[in-house]
C-alpha cells in the first residue's frame, strides 16, 4: 500500500495506464497479484496488454479486472479457447478487498489499474482508488506538465 506520486516505469514493467493518471486523481494504490491463464502470461512475456480502459468490478467480495485486453500470440495452443477481454480475478487480502469496497459504496471513488509488472516471476497489479477530474481539473494538470517541461528547458540551457 504505497501513495506513489507519479507515472514513472517501474523495473520489469508490463503496461502502464496513463490514461488513468489523466483522467483521475490516484489516492492511494495497492499491489495485487493477478489470476492468469498459460497463453495469458506468454502475451505478456511478449508486450501484447492493452490497459487503457482497465478498472476494476467489486462482485460477491471479490475484485475483478475488466477492460484489459491481452492479444493472444499465434503460436498459442488450438486446445485452448483464448479469450482477450475476459474477466481476471484479483487476489487481495480480505482487509484491502473490505477498504476497496468502501471506498466504492460510500466514497463514490473509482478502482482503476495503473500497471502491469512483474515481481519475482509474478503479474502484478497496481490498483489504484481515484476520484475522477472534472475537464478544468485535466486542463490546470496539463498546464503544469506543459511548466515544469518548459522549465527544465531553461533551466538546461542556463547550465
Amino acid at each position: 500500500m504505497s501513495a506513489k506520486k507519479g507515472g514513472k516505469a517501474r523495473p520489469g514493467s508490463i503496461a502502464q495506464n496513463k490514461k488513468a493518471r489523466y483522467d483521475y486523481h490516484i489516492e492511494q494504490t495497492h499491489e495485487a497479484g493477478l489470476v492468469l491463464e498459460g497463453w495469458e502470461v506468454k502475451s505478456l512475456r511478449a508486450g501484447k496488454v492493452q490497459l487503457r480502459d482497465a478498472y476494476i468490478l467489486m462482485q460477491n467480495g471479490e475484485a475483478f479486472l475488466h477492460g484489459t485486453h491481452i492479444t493472444p500470440l499465434l503460436s498459442a495452443s488450438t486446445h485452448v479457447t483464448t479469450d482477450s477481454q475476459r474477466m481476471r480475478k484479483i487476489l487481495l487480502h480480505r482487509r484491502e478487498l473490505d477498504q476497496l469496497q468502501g471506498a466504492v459504496e460510500r466514497r463514490g471513488m473509482t478502482i482503476v489499474a495503473t500497471a502491469l509488472y512483474w515481481k519475482n516471476n509474478r503479474v502484478k497489479v497496481e490498483v489504484g482508488i481515484a476520484q475522477g477530474k472534472k475537464q478544468h481539473d485535466k486542463r490546470a494538470s496539463e498546464k503544469d506538465k506543459d511548466w515544469k517541461r518548459e522549465k527544465a528547458r531553461i533551466f538546461k540551457k542556463s547550465i
